[in-house]
């Protein structure tokens, strides 16, 4: 057989074979009327473990495309082309031709082994169930009366919850607005696909945080937009980095998470967040302000937005409920200019005819009501024990192994592993010991980087989380 696996490609070997196969079958080069290797002799032939070979062949009976008899071996089914010559379609060359990129495969992996086993959870960004204000919830879905429509919606979402909104960030985010300029969008990563897909274009040049949860969104690579790097320090990203970028690419936009960022947990200083904001004025340049933490400070202090120290009309704000109150609601808004809000809301409009009525329903009620403030002092005060925690167990299982930074709020602590290792090896061990975070290199350039979260899992599964991830640690590294 003439063809060898791509070892290099981020497509596992056995697709790769079942590419190759299903190609061969539909351009005749591998004849229908002669069996397939066995699997033995395929792996032989290949230089693959036979299970590769297995997994190739299950994959293309499932789809139709071969049959396997004992006695007889593997053949080419006759029942793709049938009397009339009729055949299933190329599902895989559909798969790989779309323009829309899949995570990255140490990304699925994470989500896969998260859905599917019942593991120590510090990977996945959000709430444990236990911070969730349910009985809050409870009670408005129970005892209160629903006011909105089970129609379509205004395309920018409820006017009530919109106008209840404005009061919200003005309240609690020190942002001025009105209902004109809101969009409500199906959380953060909603509207910043919106903001990509209509306001750049292919070969585009954006700035992006080294490493940042956006270094992790395949949405820039589908559209074509290039993406340079900023490299946060402890006071966050450097501002002369803009001015040096904006020289060598012009860059068109700039993605910041400016407060508890993810995954490094710093914040930009106040004299750089104004300096940022004099820059976007000066050369032009719009910045996207993802805010998904800044009401979590764990030492009550009010820091002051991107877009609340926004003069200008600089800033397209970003942010959501997932991360405070519950994922499940699927709550995220921006705010920026009209004319920008009102395209945005033409394209959110094409893709779901505006948000669900009802969520929004229950959270402008749980806005609106004082149950918000005593859930977020509880939230945070819980959150912050087990940041403490994370990093007790830290220092007592990997000792001078690591290094830190203890972050100030949010829901990440960002990891240097201070010795040798094999990323994707210790990703495996630990998930054989039953923990699982993420690998540092699917949120940024550089190497010997975990990130852990602490929002999932309470104290106790934290420590026991981090004593399994050491054991795997000594493991992969002796």
């Amino acid at each position: 057989m003439d063809w060898k696996p791509d070892r290099e490609s981020k497509i596992p070997i056995y697709k790769q074979l079942a590419i190759f196969i299903e190609n061969g079958i539909a351009d005749g080069s591998i004849p229908h009327d002669k069996p397939l290797p066995s699997e033995r002799g395929m792996a032989k032939e290949l230089g693959v473990n036979r299970s590769t070979v297995i997994a190739a062949y299950n994959e293309l009976e499932s789809n139709g495309l071969i049959d396997r008899n004992r006695g007889s071996g593997t053949t080419v089914s006759k029942d793709i082309w049938g009397i009339a010559k009729k055949r299933i379609p190329s599902w895989n060359r559909y798969i790989e031709a779309g323009s829309f990129l899949p995570n990255l495969p140490v990304t699925q992996r994470i989500h896969k082994e998260m859905a599917e086993h019942n593991l120590i959870n510090l990977a996945s960004g959000e709430l444990s169930q236990d911070l969730f204000p349910m009985i809050s919830l409870r009670e408005i879905t129970s005892n209160r009366s629903f006011i909105g429509t089970l129609g379509y919606d205004h395309p920018q979402g409820n006017a009530i919850f919109r106008g209840n909104l404005t009061n919200h960030v003005r309240q609690f985010r020190g942002i001025e607005t009105n209902p004109s300029n809101i969009l409500i969008t199906s959380g953060a990563q909603q509207a910043l696909h919106l903001v990509v897909q209509c306001l750049l274009k292919p070969g585009d040049a954006v700035a992006i945080e080294n490493p940042s949860y956006h270094f992790n969104l395949p949405i820039f690579k589908s559209t074509g937009i290039k993406t340079y790097y900023l490299k946060p320090d402890k006071d966050g990203m450097n501002p002369n980095d803009i001015t040096d970028l904006y020289k060598k690419h012009r860059i068109r936009m700039i993605f910041l998470n400016p407060i508890f960022q993810n995954p490094t947990g710093t914040i930009i200083s106040i004299e750089r967040r104004k300096k940022i904001l004099e820059l976007s004025s000066e050369y032009g340049i719009p910045v996207v302000e993802d805010d998904p933490y800044s009401l979590t400070s764990f030492t009550g202090e009010k820091i002051q937005t991107l877009k609340s120290l926004d003069n200008y009309g600089n800033v397209l704000y970003i942010s959501s409920l997932t991360k405070i109150v519950a994922s499940g609601l699927r709550i995220g808004w921006i705010i920026g200019p009209r004319a920008v809000i009102e395209r945005l809301s033409d394209a959110k409009q094409q893709v779901d005819f505006g948000h669900a009525s009802y969520s929004q329903w229950i959270a402008n009620d749980f806005l609106e009501s004082t149950d918000f403030e005593v859930h977020m002092k509880k939230l945070v005060k819980e959150l912050e024990i087990r940041r403490n925690q994370m990093v007790a167990s830290l220092n007592a299982f990997l000792e001078n192994q690591v290094e830190f930074y203890i972050p100030q709020g949010g829901i990440h602590l960002w990891c240097r592993i201070k010795r040798e290792f094999n990323e994707i090896q210790l990703l495996e061990e630990s998930i054989k010991r039953g923990v699982i975070y993420v690998p540092g290199t699917t949120l940024g350039t550089e190497k010997g980087y975990v990130r852990f979260t602490f929002a999932r899992e309470n104290e106790e599964i934290i420590n026991e989380g981090i004593k399994r991830f050491a054991e795997a640690l000594t493991f992969v590294s002796s």
